[in-house]
Order: structure tokens, then sequence, then C-alpha cells
């Protein structure tokens, strides 16, 4: 054998370096469709103009420099580590997204479909969708996806499934372009937070989902120049869209999905518009992370009580029931519009640190410890609530309402204002489009009964792990035991040692409750159930004193709504 042919076979230790050629691509094939399970079943190629479906997408991989340079690796490294052929198949299939308001022409699936995109007539949306794909094509990325014609809109169960998938897309696209097609060339700070861009309800999630963004302006121009790769890290950019909506700066630039924090996200939406109604609770499916169908047609009130009913069961959050206003025929406890989530929650009046060591330590002298375990244990047993049928199972503290008078003086032809006494509480004035029955406690139907409630927030116990079980329903709900059961006198001899955190914990909560907090009236129907009576005011009630109040607050219930 000559010197040279003896160089061109590799020795054994050599050979074993080497995979086979079926495996190297098994593996890639694996990567690639794992990299692809995120990702629109559309896409247009940037460099070829063309609309790709996964297939094709694969096989333009598989012709592709990229596949065959990661081949030839793979086979030879056969300790190749997972992580980095993942990265390699990542890239070439990294995508650009786009976040816009939608105009009068928007090129359709049917129009682009077979098409180059950049040989199109250049009228209209195509002008858009041509400048946004070559913007994606220089910014380095293969694939660019825009909603109008990457979704075919005629297909009922495709539209379905891309609503519920539309957070994940944007989650993991490389890069979300935003174009703010009425801000002009060298527009001044200010100009992002005026832009209808801002007023969809759609680009609320298009904005929070994506981790890398750039805003373009009408001329697809950078944003105030700015030429950072991510406006995400722009300091002036982000200040600017926190005063426009309000979003907080760590969801601006981290945002988690998820059922926790209700109230607040669906203010974050409150102000602004969609085309078709149904779309203002759609476009929060991926804001909340839930999953429910689509059903255009069903109107907004219907659409939202199912959102809100979902966030309900999965997260227990009663944030939701903060509203004022005109109640949905979904169900009385929700609000019929979300505008109704407009204004911030009624800001009541906490107490400081030492002001509530102070409070407990007069209970405590009053000998209040038996009474505040009493409270704790019961309410601590309480279970989370929940709808079912449209109907919600709400636990709620209950205060038997036994008095309602008109106000003299009242010329309104639509509101309504009431003095309405409870047991318990300080009177109330409430101000509602409602007709209630005046009546007193001597002279009042036997059916009628009206409760003032305040639906029962767990948060109170200061439970350690309270920010934890929020997360699911199943954990938010309570052992059959309190854990205060045994500490608190709860043992059968009655032997138990003293626990004095457990009591602090309790009279802490005897405070909580004896101060100011929001209230809703529920009136009994003549089948029995209840149903909430919209307010057009926010009602905040206190107990008249804690200690001759604590059988009222005793009454503790879950009452079931329509």
């Amino acid at each position: 054998m000559t010197r040279a042919s003896t160089c061109l076979t590799p020795s054994p230790e050599l050979r074993q370096q080497y995979v086979s050629a079926s495996e190297a691509e098994g593996a890639i094939q694996e990567a690639t469709h794992a990299q692809l399970d995120n990702a629109p079943h559309r896409l247009i190629n940037t460099s070829t103009g063309y609309l790709c479906n996964r297939d094709a997408r694969i096989d333009a991989f598989k012709t592709s420099s990229e596949f065959k340079e990661l081949l030839l690796t793979t086979m030879m490294h056969a300790d190749l580590h997972m992580e980095h052929l993942q990265e390699v198949v990542a890239t070439y299939f990294h995508f650009a997204m786009l976040s816009h308001r939608w105009e009068a022409s928007e090129p359709l699936l049917y129009d682009i479909k077979d098409e180059d995109v950049y040989k199109l007539n250049p009228v209209g949306g195509i002008v858009k969708l041509q400048s946004f794909c070559r913007t994606a094509r220089d910014a380095g990325y293969h694939w660019a996806w825009m909603d109008t014609c990457c979704i075919d809109q005629t297909n009922n169960v495709e539209v379905q499934e891309s609503v519920n998938s539309m957070f994940v897309w944007y989650r993991h696209s490389a890069l979300t372009i935003i174009y703010l097609s009425d801000v002009p060339p060298s527009s001044k700070s200010g100009s992002l937070a005026t832009s209808v861009w801002n007023r969809r309800g759609w680009t609320v999630q298009e904005f929070l989902a994506p981790r890398i963004i750039l805003f373009y302006q009408k001329d697809w121009s950078l944003y105030l120049d700015d030429r950072s790769p991510n406006h995400k890290e722009s300091i002036s950019i982000m200040q600017e869209m926190g005063d426009a909506t309000g979003i907080d700066a760590q969801a601006l630039v981290a945002f988690r999905p998820g059922t926790g924090s209700a109230r607040e996200k669906l203010q974050w939406a409150s102000k602004r518009v969609t085309t078709l109604q149904e779309d203002i609770a759609y476009s929060l499916f991926g804001v909340f992370g839930v999953n429910l169908p689509v059903i255009y047609g069903e109107k907004k009130q219907n659409a939202l009580g199912r959102l809100l009913q979902e966030v309900v069961a999965q997260s227990g959050d009663i944030s939701v029931l903060d509203w004022v206003g005109k109640s949905s025929g979904f169900n009385s406890c929700l609000p019929a519009d979300i505008t109704l989530y407009k204004a911030p929650p009624r800001a009541l009046p906490s107490l400081s640190e030492d002001e509530m060591q102070s409070s407990v330590s007069t209970l405590r002298d009053f000998g209040a410890v038996e009474l505040a375990s009493k409270v704790y244990s019961t309410l601590d047993s309480v279970t989370a609530p929940r709808f079912a049928h449209r109907r919600l199972h709400l636990p709620c503290i209950t205060f038997l309402v036994t008095d309602v008078r008109r106000k003299r003086g009242q010329d309104q032809e639509t509101c309504f204002t009431y003095e309405v006494k409870a047991d318990g509480v300080h009177d109330l004035l409430i101000t509602t489009e409602d007709k209630l029955m005046p009546f007193s406690r001597s002279r009042k139907p036997g059916w009628q009964t009206i409760f003032l409630v305040r639906p029962w927030d767990r948060s109170l116990l200061e439970l350690p792990d309270y920010a934890d079980d929020m997360e699911s329903v199943d954990d938010w709900t309570t052992p059959p035991e309190s854990p205060l059961y045994d500490s608190l006198g709860g043992s059968e001899d009655g032997d138990e040692p003293v626990d004095l955190e457990s009591h602090s914990l309790a009279l802490r909560l005897l405070v909580r409750l004896g101060q100011p907090f929001s209230a809703f009236l529920l009136a009994r129907q003549r089948d029995g159930q209840y149903k909430r009576i919209a307010s057009d005011d926010n009602i905040v009630a206190q107990v008249k004193d804690i200690g001759a109040s604590a059988h009222a607050m005793m009454d503790v219930r879950k009452i079931e709504i329509l």
C-alpha cells in the first residue's frame, strides 16, 4: 500500500467520529420539527417572494447551503451537542412578524398564493407587504409573516387555531416589526403614543408577546432614528409606551402571560377598539394564556363573559368583579363592556405596619383572640369561586340589607339614588339604573332578600405561598382543616399549645376586615337565585364596630349568581 493510499484511509479512531447520513438527517429533522412547532403554518420566503407552507419551508431548507453544511458537520462530529444543531436550524427558520393597523385594501391569501409578492402591482396594501418583506430580508430573516395574507380568513378552523396561537407565534418571532403608517418621517417623540396603532385591540398582545421589536415610520425608517437592535431596550421609547398605555415597565419589556392580575390587564385593553366586536375579547386570549373557542357572531358580551369566566376558573381572581356600570347578559357579576374597566380600582385607605400593630395590640387587650380565631378558621375553609353554566358560585361575606329608601328630591329619569341600611355596616347611598323596591325590616316582601356582599379575597389570610396559589384554582382551594385549627384551640382536648404567630395572623385579619372595603348588592330573584344590582358608583362599605359586627362577618356563604 502506498503512502498516498494510506493517507486516504481513515483510521479506526477517526472512523468512530462519523455518523451515517441517515442518522445525521434524522437529528436535523427532529430539530427542524421542534423549531416549526411554534411557527405559523404559512410564511413568505423573503428571498423568493413566495408563500410557503410547512412542507415547502422544509424543502427549501434541505436545498440550502446551511443544510448541506450542517449535515456534513453532524456526520463528522458524532459528539456534536444537540444545542448547537438546534441553534443552526433555528437561525435558518427565524421569522419576522408584522404588527400593523389594518387599512382599506389589505392583501389576502388568494391575492398572493402562487405569486411572487415582489412582482405584484404595488398598490394599496401590497406596497406595505412588499416593504415589510424587504425590511425583514435586509435584516437577515428568510421568513416573514403578515396576518392578512398568511391566514386563510375564509377557513373557520384555521382562524380559530390562529387566534389561539397568535401570542405564541409573536413570542417565538426573532423580530416583530411594528409599522406605524400614520407616523411621518423624522417625527418627534410622542408620535408613537398618538398613532392609531396604539388604539387597536390586537396590538396589545402583538407588542407584549415578542422579545425583540422595532418600530418603523410611514416611510419604513426607524422611529426616532433609533438604531438599537431592540426597541424594548430603548429607555425613551419604552417611557413613551408606558405613559401612553399605562402598562408598567416590567410588563412592557418582559411580559409573562397568565390569569393573575386580571383587572390590570383588562384595564390595558379597555380603551382600545376592534373592527369586530368579539375581537376585543379574542385579542386577550394570549395575554391571559387561555385557549377558548372562537365564535364570530356571538357578540361582545358573550365573548368577554367566556373569557372572564375562564380567568376566574383558572385563577380564582375576583378583581374582574371590580367595575361600575351596566351588567352583562352573560352574568350579572360581569360588565357589559370592557370599557367599564377603564377607571382604575377604587383606592381604599390602607394601614401602615405601625397602625396595624397598634390595632392588633388593642384587640388582644380586649380579649378578641378567640373571636379572631373563629373568623380566621371560617374564612380559611372557604373554597375558590367558580363558574358553571354561566352561573358564578361566589364565596363572600354577606350583610343582610334591612332597609331601602328612595332618596327624596331625585329628578333623574334613568338613575335613582337609594339610602341603604344593612346589618353591621354603616349606611350607604347607592346610585343605579335598576329600580329597587323600597322596603324596611318590618315591611319586606316574603321573597325579597338583598345582601350587601364582600367577595372573599384569600390574600387577606397572608399565607406565605399566596402568590403561587393564585396560579391555579386547584392549588387555591383549602384543605379540609385550617392550618390554624390546632394552634387556635381546635383540637379535641383543647390542650394544644398557643401559637402566638397564628394568633397574630388572626388578629391582623380581623383588623383588615374592619377597614373600608369594596362591595356590591345581590338581589334574590323569585326563583331563589341571585343577581347583582348594577351600580353607577363604587360601593365602599365599612363595619360599624369590629366586635359588635363579628356575627355579621361570620355570615360566609357561597352564593350562586345569575
